[in-house]
C-alpha cells in the first residue's frame, strides 16, 4: 500500500497567498471595467443627453427672444425666396458678383442686432438648421469646446465672414459625443440646403461640395474662398458666398477633419 501524501504547511501557505494574490487581481479587474464602462456610458450618452437638451432649451430662447420662431417647416418655406423680389445674392448661387443694396444691407454683422462689433465671445447669436439631418441648432461665437462645443452648439470660427457677408461663414461642430451635432455631416448630398436664422434675417445656403479627409492643420478650409492647402484640388478659386461645416473624422477620433462647402442662395429679412 502506498504512503500517504505528505502535504507541508508551507505549500498550503503559499498555495492561499496565490489564491487571495488570484482573487485580488480579479475584483480590481472587475472593478476597473465597470469604472470603465461608466466612463464610456458618461461620454457617449450622458454628455450627449446633456448637451443636446441644453442646445435644445437655447434655440427655443433665441426663439423667443427675436418674437417669431420658425419651425423647420417655415426654414423649408424660405428656399423659394431668391434674388427675383431683390433680397438675396446676385445670381442665386453664392458664387461670383456681389449683392444688390437689399442683400448688402440684410448681411448679419454677427450681433444679432446690427452691431458692428459681432457677437461676444461663446454667445450664441443664430440657429443653424439641416433638414437632411432633422438637425436644429445655435450658432455661437468661438470654437472653445468648454464654452461652446461641448454645450451641443456649432461654434463660429472667428475672423470668419458672418451669415449672408461676402466670404466664408465658417462653423465647426462635434461629431461624437456632447450632443455630435455634425455626427452625420458626411450624409450631405449636394443640393441640400443648410439654413441660418438670426435675429434680422434667414440665409439659405445650398450644399455644393464636401472634403472627405484632411489634416486637422489644413486652415484653406475655412479661408474666405475656401481652398484645401493639403489636397488643393478640393475647394474654389472665386470670391463667392460661402458657408462651411467642419468636424473630426473617423468618427471617435480627432486626427484628421472633414468638410462640407455651400453657397448662398437667397436671404430673407425677418
Amino acid at each position: 500500500m502506498p504512503a500517504p501524501a505528505v502535504v507541508h504547511h508551507g505549500t498550503r501557505r503559499r498555495r492561499a497567498a496565490y489564491a487571495r494574490v488570484f482573487w485580488a487581481g480579479g475584483e480590481l479587474a472587475v472593478t476597473l471595467g465597470v469604472v470603465l464602462l461608466l466612463l464610456v456610458v458618461h461620454q457617449l450618452w450622458w454628455t450627449n443627453r446633456e448637451a443636446q437638451h441644453n442646445a435644445q432649451r437655447k434655440v427655443q430662447a433665441l426663439e423667443r427672444e427675436w418674437g417669431s420662431p420658425s419651425s423647420t417647416g417655415d426654414v423649408n418655406g424660405a428656399e423659394g425666396a431668391g434674388s427675383s423680389d431683390g433680397s438675396g445674392a446676385a445670381g442665386g448661387s453664392g458664387g461670383r458678383g456681389t449683392p444688390n443694396s437689399a442683400g448688402a444691407r440684410g448681411a448679419d454683422t454677427g450681433a444679432g442686432n446690427g452691431a458692428r462689433s459681432g457677437p461676444r465671445w461663446s454667445q450664441a447669436y443664430a440657429i443653424l438648421t439641416i433638414p437632411r439631418l432633422s438637425l436644429r441648432v445655435p450658432v455661437a461665437e468661438g470654437v472653445s469646446k468648454p464654452n461652446v462645443l461641448n454645450k451641443g452648439y456649432v461654434g463660429h470660427y472667428k475672423g470668419t465672414q458672418q451669415p449672408g457677408q461676402a466670404g466664408n461663414f465658417a462653423l465647426a461642430g462635434h461629431r461624437n459625443t456632447h450632443g455630435e451635432p455634425f455626427r452625420y455631416i458626411n450624409r450631405l448630398k449636394r443640393g441640400d440646403t443648410i439654413t441660418v436664422e438670426t435675429k434680422t434675417a434667414l440665409y439659405t445656403y445650398v450644399v455644393d461640395k464636401a472634403l472627405p479627409q484632411t489634416s486637422a492643420r489644413d486652415s484653406g478650409v475655412i479661408r474666405s474662398v475656401p481652398r484645401s492647402t493639403e489636397r488643393p484640388s478640393y475647394g474654389y478659386s472665386e470670391p463667392g458666398y460661402y458657408i462651411t461645416l467642419t468636424t473630426c473624422t473617423p468618427e471617435y477620433t480627432s486626427k484628421y477633419r472633414m468638410a462640407v462647402w455651400g453657397k448662398l442662395r437667397s436671404m430673407r429679412p425677418r
